[in-house]
């Protein structure tokens, strides 16, 4: 559970982009790995399937040219039994020298037909065994003969003869190993030879006629013919020899039994699954009509498997190249969409610093798009609240600052009024002309201050004048001092608006507060002192030629009016 709980929190702490990265990766390789577990039990069914219609289809495109092969061959053969000298040695009664034969032109014609027969491509040798008496031995010396003529002692001992003797058959296709080294050598490694008899001086004589070729040419056929690597293709007889094969090896090892192939043939099933020396194979199988052959296609698992494995290597490496691309996709998808998230958060992150700034109207109308609008929205109504709020807080003050106005004490003003009634009767008309400007400078300050901000000038005067005319009742018995640099006066509080007004608000504060203090502290002290009364009158630059800068700081606050 802790575990799943750390992997939710390691999830949910990623960012969009490796979200939806990580999210595709999933999405895309599950399937994928249940269905290439699904199909990969079945693959090699598939794979033996298709394999064995491969064959299936090649061999039936392959026995028609071994069959034509045959054909040619034994069409040679017949080309031979029809020479006029054949004829005429084999069909008619021999009674006279062969020497008589010989000097005819049919011979002549014989040795023409055999010459072209045995420079062909098919056909590299032709033999015919006799069996003369030693008198007839010119046929197989003289040059017309020689070369196709030859006595039955050179037949016997080759395994064919002994086929021949002991079957009494009349045609035999005899592979390599039925035929004896000196026709292998002379003339090839494979025959079509037939048995026939002639009379020679009124007795029957055995002969055999025999037409050498290559094996190479069943051969070549039988390598087109392996659908994958390590099968092998053998054509077999009725003797259970091989005839010719891809591969003798092979053939040696995986030979079928040819009564098991003529059984599965006759119940029309052309296709055996065997054991063989504990590896199991697939045999399929084709009909060569003409000799009664079998043309036999064996199929080891082994190379079945190894290729159904190559089809999933290659299986699983396309994945991955696409799943590569797909990432590489996901990934440029993901930033496209996170991108667009972060700048709407970076502008979300300058609200919180106090900036309300809108953003560009959106290019796309998705959900983002609309997620961009609102905020656009929603910062054009905070605007517009904070400005009414604004609006409405200034509103207030300017009540609240009329309100406190209208709530002055009234006793300031009777208390004046009544000091410069008193200095009027006293005939002290000075110092009542200096009270009345001082008094309608103080109401005028007072009844003049509309903006939330003021310069220190002004308050410094607002003070200096209250403190002057509270002199003029208590005949100079409060000191004030004030220590402001020149440079300070005139100037205006600015740079951040919400910082100069509070501390405009909070210097204000403090500095009426402590003119208060003094005045209530001086009141409650000794008898005031006279006033010095009105002085002559002063210009700014004597004032600022003060070196005293308590002395200068009255004289300004006295002649305010200078600094305007």
């Amino acid at each position: 559970m802790k575990f799943l709980q750390r992997l939710r929190l390691a999830y949910g702490d990623m960012k969009l982009s490796s979200k939806f990265t990580l999210v595709l990766m999933i999405t895309a390789t599950i399937p994928v790995i249940m269905m290439a577990g699904f199909f990969y039990s079945r693959l090699y069914d598939m794979v033996v399937s298709y394999t064995i219609q491969q064959e299936q289809d090649t061999s039936a495109q392959t026995a028609p040219y071994v069959e034509e092969i045959v054909q040619k061959v034994i069409d040679a053969h017949d080309g031979i039994a029809e020479q006029k000298f054949f004829q005429t040695l084999f069909h008619q009664p021999v009674n006279s020298p062969f020497q008589m034969f010989l000097e005819t032109d049919s011979a002549k014609d014989f040795q023409e037909y055999a010459k072209d027969l045995v420079s062909s491509d098919l056909i590299t040798g032709i033999q015919i065994y006799m069996d003369f008496p030693p008198q007839s031995v010119r046929l197989f010396t003289d040059d017309l003969t020689k070369d196709y003529f030859s006595p039955m002692s050179k037949a016997r001992g080759t395994y064919w003869y002994g086929i021949f003797q002991g079957t009494q058959q009349g045609s035999l296709f005899c592979p390599e190993f039925y035929l004896g080294e000196r026709e292998k050598e002379s003339y090839g490694d494979m025959a079509y030879i037939t048995s026939t008899t002639f009379y020679y001086q009124g007795q029957a004589r055995q002969a055999y006629i025999a037409l050498y070729t290559s094996s190479s040419h069943l051969r070549n056929m039988l390598k087109d013919n392996l659908p994958i690597d390590g099968s092998v293709s053998y054509i077999i007889n009725e003797r259970n020899a091989v005839v010719a094969s891809s591969d003798e090896s092979l053939s040696g090892i995986y030979l079928l039994n040819y009564e098991t192939i003529e059984d599965s043939f006759m119940s029309s099933n052309n296709f055996i699954e065997r054991d063989i020396l504990d590896t199991k194979v697939y045999a399929g199988f084709y009909n060569i009509k003409q000799p009664g052959w079998f043309m036999v296609t064996v199929l080891p698992s082994g190379p079945l498997i190894a290729q159904s494995n190559g089809i999933m290597v290659q299986y699983v490496l396309m994945y991955l190249v696409f799943l590569i691309c797909a990432l590489f996709l996901a990934h440029f998808m993901a930033r496209s969409i996170t991108n667009r998230i972060s700048s709407v958060i970076h502008q979300m992150s300058k609200v919180r610093k106090g900036t309300l700034s809108p953003m560009a109207s959106p290019v796309y109308h998705d959900e983002i798009g609309d997620l961009i609008d609102t905020y656009n929205y929603m910062t054009r109504k905070m605007d517009q609240l904070m400005e009414e709020q604004a609006k409405s807080a200034e509103e207030l003050r300017i009540a609240e600052f009329h309100s406190l106005q209208a709530q002055i004490n009234p006793h300031f003003l009777y208390n004046t009024m009544d000091m410069i009634n008193w200095l009027a009767q006293q005939g002290r008309t000075d110092e009542v002309s200096n009270a009345v400007q001082s008094l309608s400078r103080f109401y005028k300050l007072t009844l003049s201050r509309k903006q939330s901000m003021s310069t220190i000038a002004k308050e410094t005067e607002h003070v200096s004048i209250y403190l002057l005319i509270q002199n003029m009742r208590y005949h100079d018995s409060i000191s004030f001092i004030s220590d402001i640099p020149d440079e300070l006066l005139v100037n205006l509080v600015a740079e951040d608006a919400d910082g100069t007004k509070k501390a405009v608000e909070a210097f204000s504060k403090m500095y009426k507060g402590a003119v208060q203090a003094a005045v209530k502290d001086a009141l409650k002290g000794n008898a005031p002192k006279g006033g010095s009364g009105g002085k002559g009158a002063v210009t700014k630059e004597q004032i600022l030629a003060v070196s005293n800068p308590i002395e200068r700081q009255r004289l300004i606050a006295e002649n305010i009016a200078l600094f305007q």
